[in-house]
């Protein structure tokens, strides 16, 4: 029977190494059987189908998460085999290349093989090959010279290994790949670092405010690739674990899931908290279920209101590979659901707030919860004046980044000569007129919460390149500065404007585009939305907050109904903002209270399809219960006359087909059905 030191040094050895043993010649040999029973001919030339440039942005869009983490561990990577004639190379989960990186001399060769960006090297289309077949066995694979199936390929020797998410999901695969007569066997170890590297930070950053255990047989390898790393909740159960912790604790990731600490280290989660929860302290000694002693350290973040997992990438590294100096970065927040823009505590989300009734405007909050926190940029499409910038503003409030900066840029009301300086910044004397200490810039001052970019189709094409190079990099430069500064910044983007006509007639980049639609919502306009009479009392509301309440009489309702709003919100806003003023010693607001350029628009609006979309109004006033009820109206009455005329008519034309009424009426079905009941009998079919 294993004694627990025998125990003990076998985890240190393997964890040291990764404790995944590579494939051996079995697995190459099922790969070869796999390439022939995918109809792969060994003799095949090198497959150049490549995605298009469209694409691959959608690829690397869909596998940001993979490529923010990846980059800086693939730029040291590099920086320790540089001039040896290899490149560096990512893949996503289906084997479809991302990014490489490498010598030139071997760049050219590469190339030969279709080793680039976009290409497909899955064993379906390459065979057995390092990529391909890591991902299928998901172990890290070196795969040799002849040990390729394709016969162009052999001329390579390729050493990769598999990424994993912190719940157990395969994201991709890191590979380097050289001229097999110069193959190192030491490079398969220098992947797997890397990946180890990755999948750690990955973890840590997806629970920032859990419990992390680190723990190792062997002090001295905490705070090394071989310590184990354990997320647990306040309450101890379990939330993810590295490979290395896996091995030691002897379990899969999916059996762990079963587990609290308390079943795998025989102690309730609030020992380890008086143990590491008050300063740093040294290393403890813990003993787990299996009777192996470990070391351990804890990091415990002060007590706070639980977050739920946030993929959230880091920028750790500048473009040469070397640690840059990051600005302060900011601390995981509880989350907004629970706050208000001051912090105070409140029982529902701002998005809620917006949802009034209307169908479409629900959908888009509903799809907008399904991506909060995941770092998906939102794209917001609509007219001018329909409450994009509320919606911005909404799921910032909603977010983990809620008691952080929320600053908004109108590309379209600064300058084409100033809107650089404001986005980016500016060193002092960076040009004439600058002020003293220079400007951090809109873009810096969202650092840690959300830039809301309003307006976006009207940012001038030559920052559209500086922007998107900012948004892939997470880093700025400020104008007149030699340095980069990271920058943490979730970005949501709004315009009126048809982006992909404007990409078709080269005036918006195709590839800044694909950067910023990671969730497109669009916001309809306000004379199709069918919550209009909600919304009035809701802006009614907030402009009543420091007076007495306001109605609004039914003939007055049925006018802004009628009117075709072309500012949308805005201008319904800015109307009943001037009728509450003229209306506040009546009570309620009354046709005299509206503006005389309104009434005449609306007076030519209300045609008799307009009118007909109008539905009785209620008989009492739409906003303060106290107002005693108006005196049946005249106008509105004719108003009702010329919607039920109309309405016969079109529909005796159509020999009462109501989908072919509602069609001429310009109206829906629902609102003729709405009217049966006074319609003459028998019109209806």
């Amino acid at each position: 029977m294993q004694t627990k030191q025998e125990s003990a040094m076998q985890i240190s050895s393997a964890a040291n190494t990764g404790a995944i043993p590579p494939p051996g010649e079995d697995s190459l040999l099922k790969a070869h059987e796999r390439s022939q029973a995918f109809g792969v001919a060994a003799t095949d030339d090198p497959d150049f189908s490549s995605l298009t440039h469209t694409q691959l942005r959608h690829a690397l869009d869909e596998n940001r998460l993979l490529l923010d983490h990846a980059l800086p561990a693939m730029q040291t990577l590099y920086g320790q085999i540089a001039n040896t004639g290899n490149v560096v190379v990512l893949s996503s989960a289906r084997g479809v290349l991302l990014r490489t990186l490498g010598d030139a001399d071997f760049e050219e060769k590469a190339s030969k093989v279709a080793l680039l960006p976009g290409v497909d090297w899955s064993e379906r289309t390459k065979g057995t090959n390092a990529v391909g077949t890591a991902l299928s066995e998901q172990q890290p694979v070196t795969v040799h010279g002849k040990q390729h199936y394709l016969t162009a390929n052999k001329i390579l020797a390729c050493s990769c290994a598999p990424i994993f998410d912190p719940e157990g999901g395969l994201l991709g695969a890191l590979d380097v790949t050289g001229d097999y007569r110069s193959h190192h066997p030491h490079t398969l170890a220098l992947v797997r670092m890397s990946v180890q590297m990755m999948e750690n930070r990955m973890l840590k950053n997806n629970f920032p405010k859990a419990i992390q255990l680190r723990f190792h047989a062997g002090a001295e390898f905490l705070g090394t690739l071989a310590e184990g790393l354990v997320a647990f909740t306040r309450d101890g159960r379990f939330l993810s674990a590295n490979r290395c912790a896996q091995f030691q604790l002897g379990m899969s990731l999916n059996a762990l899931k079963a587990h609290t600490f308390s079943s795998l280290f025989d102690l309730p989660i609030s020992a380890l908290v008086e143990l590491f929860g008050n300063a740093p302290a040294a290393p403890k000694q813990l003993c787990m279920h299996n009777g192996v002693n470990v070391w351990c350290q804890a990091d415990i973040r002060p007590t706070g209101p639980w977050i739920a997992p946030l993929f959230s990438a880091t920028q750790e590294s500048s473009t040469t590979g070397a640690p840059s100096q990051p600005l302060t970065a900011p601390a995981p927040e509880e989350p907004a659901m629970t706050r208000s823009r001051n912090g105070a505590r409140r029982s529902t989300s701002a998005l809620d707030g917006l949802d009034t009734g209307d169908k479409q405007i629900h959908a888009v909050i509903q799809k907008l919860r399904k991506v909060a926190n995941h770092d998906i940029p939102v794209l917001i499409l609509g007219e001018t004046g329909t409450g994009k910038d509320l919606m911005a503003r909404a799921i910032h409030d909603d977010s983990q980044r809620a008691n952080k900066p929320f600053v908004p840029v109108n590309c379209a009301s600064i300058p084409d000569t100033l809107i650089e300086a404001e986005l980016f910044g500016y060193e002092e004397g960076a040009f004439t007129g600058a002020r003293k200490k220079g400007s951090p810039g809109k873009i810096l001052q969202a650092h840690g919460g959300t830039l809301f970019l309003d307006e976006i189709g009207d940012m001038p094409p030559h920052l559209q390149a500086r922007l998107l190079r900012v948004l892939q990099e997470r880093r700025v430069s400020p104008l007149g500065s030699a340095s980069e500064l990271n920058v943490d910044i979730y970005v949501v983007s709004a315009t009126h404007k048809n982006l992909k006509e404007m990409i078709a007639r080269g005036q918006f980049r195709e590839d800044l585009y694909y950067r910023l639609n990671g969730m497109v919502v669009q916001l309809p306009a306000l004379r199709d939305r069918s919550d209009f009479e909600s919304l009035v009392q809701k802006i009614l509301q907030s402009l009543s907050k420091t007076g007495p309440a306001v109605a609004v009489s039914r003939n007055v309702m049925a006018l802004l109904r009628c009117h075709h709003w072309p500012g949308n919100l805005r201008q319904l806003h800015n109307l009943l903002r001037t009728a509450v003023v003229m209306a506040s010693d009546e009570g309620c607001i009354e046709r005299e209270h509206l503006p005389d350029d309104f009434l005449m628009e609306v007076s030519g609006a209300v045609t008799p399809a307009a009118a007909a979309d109008v539905d009785t109004p209620d008989p009492h006033p739409a906003a303060a219960p106290s107002a005693l009820p108006p005196p049946p109206d005249t106008e509105n009455q004719r108003l009702q006359d010329v919607t039920l005329q109309t309405m016969v008519q079109i529909l005796r034309q159509h020999k009462g087909n109501i989908s072919a009424a509602a069609k001429a009426l310009g109206v829906s079905r629902n609102t003729i059905y709405r009217k049966k009941h006074i319609l003459p009998q028998g019109l209806i079919d």
